[in-house]
């Protein structure tokens, strides 16, 4: 049966642009009451005055703060009465530009992980009572990168498929309640994150260029991921993937795994590129 979003109470974390805001305006028009979090209280104020002030609650959070996270469910339940829906999407990459394993500032790199694997899990864990008392849904934003080598970006790519591993393990863990989890798969999306590879820095856009073909990094709007995620909620799927294309590289992990560090291992111009990106990382 599709699953009736008019009055559910949805909390988005990252709310306050991207695919946060985008999936916040096609949930409003299903119907949905918003809890709508970021880092800026002055960032969710501004989205907020899209909806009507009696369907939607914009507070600040940072995702790191796990007692924060929790007064946020229960300021929740004392304004709308309950939570069905709990969209962890809050996510950072690097500040400015990329960097190797080698070359990164190690803060940086830990930064980002405390933020998309126990950020995601500090919102799932204060969410998660309610989420089972009402049958609802927890929607995580994973990554392309779940499956995608992420040279570059490894503390992002790995959070990524850290929570892909998290979501799975917690849809199995819930399947006798009734409670639901959902793995959303995003590919290259028009959004702060991807800026980098798209000509945000010539060297990381030029290592897109070269590692992949033209096809396979068409970045994509938030919207088209807002309606594909909505229309997974409504259907309670397991996964949602956005755009269709990366599903079979998904579904061939293992073997497209294989076979892109081979070709990464012995690509001449990606390693000369790598050895840039390091040069301008030290600078």
């Amino acid at each position: 049966m599709t699953y009736d979003l008019n009055d559910k109470v949805v909390l988005i974390t990252g709310a306050a642009g991207g695919i946060g805001a985008a999936t916040a305006r096609q949930l409003y028009a299903l119907g949905a009451n918003l809890v709508l979090t970021d880092m800026q209280q002055s960032a969710v104020d501004k989205l907020a005055q899209e909806f009507s002030p009696s369907r939607v609650l914009p507070v600040a959070l940072d995702v790191t703060d796990a007692a924060a996270t929790k007064a946020i469910i229960q300021t929740t339940i004392q304004r709308f009465g309950r939570l069905d829906v709990a969209f962890a999407n809050a996510g950072i990459s690097w500040r400015s530009g990329a960097s190797t394993i080698a070359s990164c500032d190690e803060a940086e790199f830990e930064k980002i992980v405390e933020v998309d694997l126990f950020g995601v899990w500090r919102t799932i864990r204060a969410a998660l009572p309610e989420i089972i008392r009402n049958q609802g849904q927890v929607l995580v934003t994973s990554s392309a990168y779940a499956f995608l080598n992420g040279l570059a970006n490894a503390p992002y790519a790995a959070s990524k498929a850290a929570v892909e591993m998290l979501t799975r393990s917690l849809r199995a863990e819930l399947a006798h309640t009734g409670a639901t989890a959902t793995v959303v798969y995003p590919g290259w999306t028009a959004t702060a994150i991807a800026k980098v590879a798209f000509g945000g820095n010539a060297t990381v856009t030029k290592m897109n260029e070269v590692g992949l073909p033209g096809w396979l990094r068409r970045a994509i709007p938030p919207e088209q991921v807002a309606l594909a995620l909505v229309k997974g909620v409504q259907d309670r799927r397991p996964r949602i993937y956005a755009p269709w294309r990366w599903v079979p590289f998904s579904l061939f992990r293992g073997i497209f795994g294989v076979l892109t560090d081979v070709v990464l291992s012995r690509h001449k111009e990606m390693h000369a590129l790598i050895q840039q990106l390091e040069a301008e990382s030290q600078r």
